[in-house]
Order: C-alpha cells, then sequence, then structure tokens
C-alpha cells in the first residue's frame, strides 16, 4: 500500500493535534470566547467551566485532584516555576539541589540559574543505558537538601527512570520531588500518590494536544512552598498570573481524557511498530547500535547510531521523513548529544545517532518505508566515506 509523503515520525518532539482534541477547542476560538476570569456574564461562565472540566481531566490522568493542577504555557514554565519556586520559597530550610546530567535544558538551565543565587546542586551521572543509581541518589541527599529534579522519561533516548523507588526515596528522606513528565503522559502510567511525586511538569504537544499549555501538579496535601515566578492578577491560586489559554486548555483535557482511555492498547500498538523497525534496521545495517534502555523506555522511541555515518547526513539524505539527531531543543548545535555523551556512547557514535519517534498516527506502511529508506541511505553515505571501508 503507498504511503503518503513526507511521513512524519518525530512524534518526540511534538506531536499533531488529534482530530478529537481539535473539535473539542474549536467553539472556545469563536462562540464561546470569554474570559474565565469574567464573572459576571455567561460568556466568562462558559468559559470558566470548560477551564475547570478540563483541570479534572488534567487531574485524572495522574490520580490527581482539580485543586493540585496549575495550567501554564507548557512543562518549560512548568518546571521553572516549580524548581525557582520551591527553591526560592525552601532558602531558610536549605540550598541544595539535587537532578541529573541527562535532564531537559528546562530543568538544566533552571538549576544553573539557581547556582548564581547561592543555591548548590548536585548532578547525578547515568550508566550506559541513561539510569541513575538509586544508592548514589541516596547517599547524595544531605541535610540541607530543599529538592530533587529527576525526569519520568529522557526526550533522546526514552529511559524511564524507577519513579517509585525514587519517590520512596525522597518521601523517607522528607525531601520534595519534582518530575518532568513531559515525554511520559499519555504514554506511561503516572500515579503522582503512589510515587510520591510532589511537583510534576506537562505538556500538552506531546500527547496530541495543542502546543503553548501544559500544566504543573503541585500536591494538595502537604502542600510544598511554591514562590510564583510571574506576577500579575494571582490566577491559578496565585501561581500563575495572566489571561487563561481557554482554548489550549480545553485541548490539553480533551487529549488526557483520549490518552487516558487509549493509554494501554496505544501503547502495545506503537510498542509493536516500534520493535518491527527495530528488527528491521538492525537485521539489515550490520554496525548499528542502540541507545538507551532496552527495556525500560518509552514504547514509541528508538534511538540508533550508525557506524561510519554522519547523523546531519543522514537526516539530509532522508527529506522525505520527519527524524531529528536528538533532542528538538538541542537541533541546531552541532555538538554531539549531551545526553549521548553522558551515557559514554563515544563520540563518532553520537553524532551517527537517529531518533526515531513513533506515535498514534504512523503506520506498518510507514515502518515499512522507513526501514526501505535508512537502509538505502546508511549505506550509499557508508559506500562513499573512507573512514567506515577502511575500518571494514
Amino acid at each position: 500500500m503507498p504511503v503518503d509523503l513526507p511521513i512524519y515520525m518525530d512524534n518526540l518532539a511534538t506531536t499533531r493535534v488529534d482530530p478529537l482534541v481539535l473539535n473539542d477547542m474549536l467553539p472556545y476560538f469563536a462562540d464561546r470566547f470569554g474570559n474565565a476570569a469574567s464573572r459576571t456574564h455567561e460568556f466568562g461562565w462558559t468559559a470558566e467551566s470548560a477551564v475547570e472540566d478540563a483541570r479534572e481531566q488534567t487531574a485524572s490522568i495522574l490520580n490527581a485532584t482539580p485543586k493540585e493542577i496549575v495550567f501554564t504555557s507548557g512543562a518549560t514554565e512548568s518546571s521553572n516555576l516549580a524548581i525557582k519556586g520551591v527553591a526560592q520559597a525552601n532558602q531558610s530550610r536549605g540550598s541544595h539541589i539535587i537532578t541529573q546530567v541527562t535532564e531537559h535544558h528546562a530543568t538544566l538551565d533552571s538549576c544553573v540559574a539557581l547556582e548564581r543565587h547561592g543555591f548548590e546542586v548536585t548532578v547525578l551521572l547515568v550508566d550506559e543505558h541513561g539510569l541513575i543509581d538509586l544508592d548514589q541518589l541516596a547517599d547524595t541527599i544531605r541535610d540541607d537538601t530543599i529538592l530533587v529534579t529527576l525526569m519520568v522519561a529522557n526526550n533522546e533516548v526514552g529511559t524511564i527512570q524507577p519513579l517509585n523507588e525514587i519517590g520512596r526515596i525522597c518521601a523517607d528522606r522528607g525531601i520534595l520531588f519534582h518530575t518532568d513528565a513531559a515525554q511520559a503522559i499519555g504514554k506511561v502510567p503516572i500515579d503522582v500518590d503512589a510515587m510520591q511525586i510532589d511537583l510534576l511538569s506537562l505538556s500538552g504537544h506531546k500527547f496530541y494536544g495543542p502546543k503553548g499549555v501544559g500544566a504543573l501538579y503541585v500536591r494538595n496535601r502537604p502542600r510544598p512552598q511554591v514562590i510564583a515566578q510571574m506576577d500579575g492578577g494571582g490566577h491559578e491560586r496565585g501561581l500563575r498570573s495572566g489571561t487563561m489559554n481557554v482554548p489550549g486548555i480545553v485541548g490539553l483535557g480533551s487529549a488526557c481524557r483520549y490518552a487516558q482511555s487509549e493509554l494501554d492498547s496505544e501503547a502495545d500498538r506503537v510498542r509493536d511498530l516500534r520493535d518491527s523497525l527495530e528488527a528491521a534496521l538492525t537485521t539489515q545495517l550490520d554496525g548499528t547500535h542502540l541507545n538507551g534502555h532496552p527495556d525500560r523506555r518509552l514504547d514509541g522511541n528508538l534511538n540508533l547510531s550508525f557506524e561510519g555515518v554522519d547523523g546531519e547526513s543522514l537526516l539530509m539524505g532522508l527529506k522525505d521523513i520527519a527524524l531529528s539527531s536528538g533532542s528538538a531543543c538541542t537541533s541546531a548545535s552541532l555538538e554531539p548529544s549531551y545526553v549521548l555523551r553522558a551515557m559514554g556512547v563515544p563520540k563518532e557514535l553520537a553524532q551517527s545517532s537517529t531518533r526515531f519517534g513513533l506515535g498514534r498516527f504512523n503506520t506498518a506502511e510507514e515502518v515499512e518505508y522507513v526501514t526501505g529508506r535508512v537502509v538505502e541511505e546508511v549505506n550509499r553515505l557508508r559506500e562513499i566515506s573512507p573512514r567506515y571501508r577502511s575500518a571494514t
């Protein structure tokens, strides 16, 4: 069966808005255009009601309560609010924060910003699969530690951290635990109570919702002290001021509802596609290396390095397929992925990495086409690579 070109297989960078989600959003751009903070007329009441429905839907996918959901512009803002807000509010208790070397830059750069204001940050190393050492985490916690911030799933290699164990370690020591769940929501079951998570960041556009909207979960009991990073109006219980993006929030809630209802079946289907692609490429191409954990990774993530092939050159040769060489947020950099280098991947292999992001709208026919094109292009590049020919 022919496929429509170009093929989109970069679903870890962003996803298409699901048509069902878009349909739910459309009325709030037109007839139901009111400001959710306008409490004196029907237009405002309608908008406010839609926001609160979305708050319930967003809370449900986390096993949280609606009052624990703060709407933001996305996971980057949420992580900034969580990390900086907790640090500033708890500075009298301590100034030590723990994170890991493979975190998203929203977390790492927030920590660097705090270091300029006197906070101390410990950055945990990871093993060859991208996992932290739980014993190292426990040993790193000090009397002045106020926050541990560790992501659920890595955006480049898909490695899933052991959240239950991390949450238990933090809870036992009375340390707040924040997690960046942008890549995980809608793909991995998240239960903030069972995992003892205090704060969690998410973005709508990573799971078939709109861009420009996200949320921060803030546990209610006991409620962490968080200082707002944006002033003006006192919206969202004083934590995030600004006129609410009603259509976006409706889309976020809708995306959560559909993702929750199809979580298991979609995971199985996407994993089957991913495994089929991985098996085909590794069978047909020698010198192919998997980056990330072989089992503990996102179902739609496949990060491969091809010996003797420059990753950027490979992407340039695959104009009919949307892929990436790593995180979309660092794709302008020519340096090898800091995530892969932290995992001990040699520089040449790190520079040859390609990230395949499979999702809801990919098909078996697309996987077959992508396999053929990648094999074709890798072989072409290897034929003109003196370094690869001499090595083989």
